[in-house]
């Protein structure tokens, strides 16, 4: 046995070679002891913080395949498996029976079960899982019985652990690629998923916190699944390690200092990532005891032993924190690709892991200093903001050359001409009609929805206007911030006799009135309270893509995939303004009025626009088809990539220089108006392009910190929703539906 010298974060404490690789075998790790195999049916105990003498074990006819410790009334039990025998040892009564010139001996609880790759104990330590081939055994830790098989996988089994809050529950996987969890009092499959991977499943983990277990492949795949009371288990996430991994890599390239880099490489040392399967061999998890604020707020953290060293994940964030490589942290590890991990918290804070070499025959106990790996976490979580934070309230006045400067020239009425004396007295043209306005025939006013109906009682229109005035006083109030979210449906409303999508919904400011998109091509405006019928907006021949309000809640925009832009005013059945498909090639996916309703901001392909506008509701009653209001262009930037803009997200309550867009590319640009370019990026937001981004624009009903208008939402089919933090462009959680809400 050799020591090895210290080092920033990993400590071997010892490293030992064994006559014959144990490359896969299961080894075991508690806070206090370590087991080894000796001289193949021999076995090692040895105490994390006193190396010498070991304790050795002998019972074992065959070679030694697996090992778990385990407790049960503040006594340490190792379950150790061979071909022959699964024996449990009392490793405090071992010492004694030692002490007292004997020979340590263990109980046997199974005898030929096979060649035994991995143990497992619950929770009290009262029941044991065995995996052998294809079966899992369940036996008594405290006596030799007869043990239960369960036999359901068409593969040979590689682990299995029990529930932590449900001890009748056992999850097993295999080399068939499938997971089942078992009744153990029946014996019965509760739940089998299908094939998850073209590798098989090597490892698994129970989360208790969050009543979910993750499991790995061969191929650095994680799923991380629920386990509801219905025990139909349903996917949260999932995780390539390899993809984190250059993810991770771009992000050290791009704004960490080569000092604070955990393998100390210099930003122009950093080598590519090479594109090999890295193998979850061991998941455990760890949260971190860090005296920053940021840090103690993660409690999903996890550790993924692989074969080419540690990964610290952020299962909340979907994101690696960090990664620990055997190879370029020191040079004198006795070990550098592992075959095996066995991992688990030290008394003192710090981490223990116990590995096995790969291609050799050596064996390493390493010490990980927890109190360095958080400051790291730290340092590293800081040092991957953007070169300039950025923030949702503008610090800074506007810049000269600003693109929020510009202005719309506005053009008085032009002066008549005066020829001359004779043109004055001349006969000016005259309508055809005696009066100053004529009557519209109707053609394009909005059609009917309802039958005619008749007013049977007049009174009840004072007890209405009693009780839109009382609503109105309820909506002014301050939304209690005691109070939880709302959860129970309201009201229930039909918007069309046939079969119509709801594509947008939109409450104005003051809460009083919807928008609502259809995908008809028509706009409904409805009250709040759902209860009278809702005026119809009808200009668009194809479906309603966005509908939005201004901020001074007198106009609604509308845009559909014609493409053509609408802005409507509550009292008039016409838009006010209408852009059509001379001015975008194609559909607009998303719009909305921005910088206090300076501005008409919208996305149209991989261009983002900026327009000025002016809304004049005058008509002229001959020349009803031309519009008098009008727009101009006044800024246009395109995507980095020319993708696809797929949402678009700026806010409009106050003077904000930041506007958001989401590509079809799966990233997620961010622009400052005031500059007038892209001020960052976000790379693989999500696994699929975001289809919606929203940010926390204010509430006149509730007041906010000024930090929280630097959070926003995205969201991606099958990925959930992110939160992010605009000033780091990191992900601050990953949101998932809870169990009974799918």
């Amino acid at each position: 046995m050799a020591a090895v010298t210290s080092v920033q974060y990993f400590t071997e404490r010892f490293s030992l070679t064994c006559n014959k690789p144990v490359s896969h075998l299961q080894l075991a790790c508690c806070p206090s002891h370590c087991a080894v195999p000796w001289q193949d049916k021999n076995i090692r105990i040895y105490e994390n913080n006193n190396l010498e003498p070991p304790l050795e074990l002998t019972g074992h006819h065959g070679d030694v395949s697996a090992m778990a410790f385990g407790t049960v009334t503040d006594r340490l039990l190792l379950c150790s498996a061979s071909e022959d025998y699964v024996i449990v040892w009392d490793i405090d009564r071992c010492y004694t029976q030692i002490k007292e010139g004997g020979i340590a001996s263990g109980r046997v609880v199974g005898t030929l079960l096979g060649r035994v790759v991995h143990l497992s104990l619950c929770p009290l330590s009262a029941k044991m899982a065995a995996c052998s081939g294809s079966r899992v055994f369940i036996l008594n830790a405290e006596r030799e019985e007869a043990p239960r098989v369960l036999k359901a996988h068409l593969g040979p089994v590689t682990a299995s652990e029990f529930c932590p809050w449900d001890v009748n529950l056992l999850v097993s996987t295999s080399e068939d690629r499938t997971f089942k969890i078992w009744d153990m009092k029946k014996g019965d499959i509760l739940f089998e998923s299908a094939v998850l991977s073209a590798y098989p499943l090597l490892s698994l983990f129970f989360m208790e916190q969050n009543s979910q277990f993750i499991t790995g492949s061969g191929d650095g795949q994680l799923w991380c699944y629920t386990l509801p009371v219905d025990h139909k288990c349903r996917l949260v996430t999932k995780l390539d390690l390899s993809k984190l991994e250059q993810k991770h890599e771009r992000n050290l390239r791009k704004n960490i200092s080569p000092q604070i880099r955990p393998d100390g490489a210099t930003r122009n040392d950093v080598r590519g990532t090479v594109e090999t399967a890295k193998p979850v061999l061991r998941i455990w998890a760890q949260k971190l005891h860090s005296s920053h604020t940021s840090l103690k707020q993660r409690g999903s953290c996890v550790w993924i032993g692989s074969s080419d060293g540690l990964y610290l994940l952020d299962l909340d964030t979907s994101e690696l924190l960090m990664n620990l490589p055997l190879r370029g942290i020191i040079s004198d590890l006795s070990i550098s690709m592992a075959g095996s991990w066995a991992i688990s918290n030290e008394l003192g804070g710090n981490m223990c892991c116990l590995v096995t070499s790969l291609f050799g025959t050596s064996v390493a106990l390493l010490e990980v200093n927890s109190a360095r790996l958080d400051e790291l976490c730290f340092r590293m979580a800081t040092g991957l903001s953007v070169d300039e934070q950025l923030s949702a309230v503008p610090s800074s006045p506007l810049m000269t050359m600003s693109p929020l400067n510009a202005e719309l020239a506005k053009h008085g009425p032009k002066p008549q001409r005066k020829i001359g004396v004779s043109c004055q007295k001349s006969v000016k043209d005259q309508p055809l009609v005696f009066h100053t306005q004529v009557k519209s025939s109707g053609y394009n006013t909005a059609p009917h929805r309802t039958m005619f109906r008749p007013k049977t009682n007049v009174k009840k229109k004072s007890i209405s206007s009693a009780t839109t005035i009382t609503n109105t006083k309820c909506l002014l109030s301050e939304y209690p911030s005691h109070f939880e979210a709302p959860c129970m449906p309201y009201a229930h409303l039909t918007v069309s006799t046939t079969p119509t999508l709801v594509s947008s919904l939109q409450y104005s400011g003051d809460g009083k009135q919807i928008a609502c998109g259809l995908g008809d091509g028509s706009v409904l405006l409805y009250n709040s309270s759902l209860t009278s019928n809702p005026a119809v907006y009808t200009g668009h021949s194809k479906a309603v893509n966005t509908v939005f309000w201004s901020q001074s809640k007198r106009w609604i925009l509308s845009t559909s995939e014609d493409p053509a832009l609408c802005i409507w005013t509550a009292n008039a059945s016409e838009p006010v303004l209408t852009m059509g498909v001379e001015q975008f090639a194609k559909p607009i996916r998303s719009a909305q009025f921005y910088y206090l309703d300076k501005f008409l901001l919208l996305a149209s392909g991989s261009n983002l626009m900026l327009y000025l506008y002016h809304l004049d509701t005058t008509r002229d009653d001959i020349k009803r088809y031309k519009q008098r209001s009008k727009s101009k262009l006044a800024s246009k930037f395109s995507m980095k990539s020319g993708t696809d803009i797929s949402s678009v997200s700026a806010i409009n309550d106050f003077y904000s220089y930041i506007v958001l867009a989401a590509g079809a590319d799966h990233t997620i640009q961010v622009f400052d108006m005031n500059q007038g370019c892209m001020a960052t990026q976000i790379s693989d937001a999500h696994c699929r392009a975001a289809h919606h981004l929203t940010q926390n624009k204010g509430s006149p009903f509730c007041t906010q910190a000024l930090e929280s208008y630097n959070l926003f939402l995205s969201s991606a089919l099958t990925d959930g929703l992110k939160l992010w933090d605009l000033r780091t462009a990191r992900p601050r959680q990953n949101l998932q539906p809870k169990a009974k809400e799918l």
